[in-house]
C-alpha cells in the first residue's frame, strides 16, 4: 500500500527526549508550521516550561513525563495523544544519551541504562507507533546517528546502540512493507550536532567532552526529521562529513580504524577537569530548554548535502542555472574579446643555452630565477 503522509499544519507529531537539543529544536519548527505535538522526557519542569512557551506561540501541546526505557511509559504518551488529539500522525524516537570512557573503564549498569534509553526505548516507541499507524498510516522516524555506520573510540556502546537502532529500523521497515501496511519508517543519521549531547552524557575520562569537527546545528537535523514526517524517506544524513565517514567506513575500514586509533579520541576531548562526569544517563537532564550545546570550533547552520539530498530535482536545477550562468559569463566575456588586437607578448629574456655534451640538448643555468621556458 503506497504511503500517503500529511502535511505538517494537519499532523499531530509525538516527540520523546522533546525538552534539549534535537527533540527541541523538532518541537519548536513543528509549531511554527502549525502541528499538534505531544511531548514526552523524563524532567516534568522542563516539560512544563517548553509546553508554556510553546503555547504562547499557539501552539497546542500535550506534554507526558516518562521513561522511554519503560514499555508503559511510552504507552503512556500513545494513550494521551488519543485522548487528547484522536491519535498521532507521527511518532518521533529522539531520547538517546552518550557514555564517554573505554569499554573496559565503564560499568554494566551503565552499559544497559545507555542501551535502555538508545536501543529500548526505540523499540518500544516504534512498535506502540506501529500498532497504531498500521490502521491509519503515518510516519515513524528514529534518530540513528553516523555512529550506526561507524564506531568511535570512547563511545563503543553508544556506537553499538545505533548500530542496533538501525538494524532493528531496517528490520521493522521490511516487515511493514512487506505486510502493506501504510506507514513510512525513516533512519535520521545525525553527524556531531551542537546540542547539550556532550554535558548530558556520562563522563569517565576526566575532561570535558565535545563531539568531532564539523558540527552542524540542530535545526538542520529538525529539519531532515520534519521532511521525513511528510515525505516517506528510507534514511537520511545530516551533514555531508557524517555521510563521507560513513562512505570511508565501507570504502576503506582500514583507513578509519586508523583515525580512531590515532586522532579520534583526543579530538573528543576538550583541555581541562569535566563539569559534570554523572551526566544524565540516570537522571533528567539538567540542560532543559537548551538547543545548543558548547561545541567550539564553526558551527555550520545548514548542510549543502543534506538539502540536496532531500531535493535533488530543485538542486540538478540550481546546479543546471550555476552552470548556465557561468557559460553565459563566459561567453559575454569572449564576445567583448572578439575584434580586439591580441596584446603584445613580452618578450622573455632567454639565455643562450650552454651545450651540455649530448648533441641534440641544452641546459640553462639552474641559477637564475629569470629562466623562461616555453615548453616541455
Amino acid at each position: 500500500m503506497a504511503v500517503s503522509l500529511k502535511p505538517l499544519s494537519e499532523q499531530t507529531i509525538v516527540i520523546t527526549g522533546a525538552t534539549s537539543g534535537i527533540g527541541l529544536a523538532t518541537a519548536r519548527e513543528a509549531a511554527r508550521r502549525g502541528a499538534r505535538l505531544v511531548l514526552m522526557a523524563r524532567g516534568r519542569p522542563a516539560l512544563q516550561d517548553v509546553a508554556a512557551d510553546l503555547e504562547r506561540g499557539g501552539a497546542q501541546v500535550e506534554i507526558v513525563q516518562g521513561d522511554v526505557g519503560r514499555r508503559e511509559d511510552v504507552q503512556q504518551a500513545c494513550e494521551a495523544a488519543m485522548r487528547r488529539f484522536g491519535g498521532f500522525d507521527t511518532w518521533v524516537n529522539n531520547a538517546g544519551v552518550s557514555i564517554w570512557g573505554r569499554l573496559m573503564q565503564v560499568t554494566d549498569d551503565d552499559h544497559r541504562r545507555l542501551f535502555d534509553t538508545n536501543f529500548w526505548g526505540v523499540v518500544h516507541g516504534s512498535t506502540v507507533a506501529a500498532a497504531h499507524l498500521r490502521r491509519k498510516g503515518g510516519a515513524i522516524v528514529n534518530l540513528g546517528s553516523v555512529a550506526s555506520d561507524v564506531s568511535l573510540p570512547i563511545q563503543g556502546m553508544y556506537a553499538a546502540s545505533k548500530h542496533a537502532v538501525k538494524g532493528f529500523t531496517d528490520a521493522l521497515r521490511m516487515e511493514l512493507e512487506e505486510e502493506g501496511a501504510p506507514v513510512s519508517v525513516t533512519l535520521i543519521k545525525p553527524t556531531s550536532i551542537d546540542t547539550p549531547f556532550p554535558q548530558n552524557a556520562r563522563n569517565y575520562t576526566g575532561h570535558e567532552p565535545r563531539l568531532p569537527a564539523p558540527a552542524y546545528a540542530p535545526e538542520e537535523a529538525a529539519y531532515a526529521i520534519l521532511q521525513a514526517a511528510e515525505h516517506p524517506a528510507r534514511d537520511i544524513y545530516v551533514g555531508g562529513a557524517g555521510r563521507l565517514m560513513t562512505g570511508l567506513g565501507t570504502l576503506a575500514p582500514r583507513m578509519m580504524d586508523m583515525y580512531g586509533e590515532t586522532r579520534a579520541v583526543r579530538e573528543q576531548l576538550r583541555p581541562g577537569q569535566a563539569h559534570d562526569p554523572e551526566g544524565a544517563l540516570h537522571r533528567p537532564t539538567r540542560h532543559g530548554g537548551e538547543v545548543r550545546g558548547h561545541q567550539p570550533g564553526p558551527v555550520f547552520n545548514r548542510s549543502l548535502y543534506t538539502r540536496a539530498a532531500l531535493h535533488p530535482v530543485a538542486s540538478l536545477v540550481v546546479a543546471a542555472g550555476v552552470a548556465a550562468a557561468a557559460s553565459a559569463l563566459m561567453g559575454a566575456g569572449r564576445r567583448r574579446d572578439a575584434g580586439r588586437p591580441a596584446p603584445a607578448r613580452p618578450t622573455p629574456p632567454y639565455r643562450p643555452a650552454r651545450p651540455t655534451g649530448v648533441a641534440g640538448r641544452r641546459e640553462e643555468d639552474p641559477s637564475r630565477e629569470d629562466n623562461w621556458h616555453t615548453g616541455p
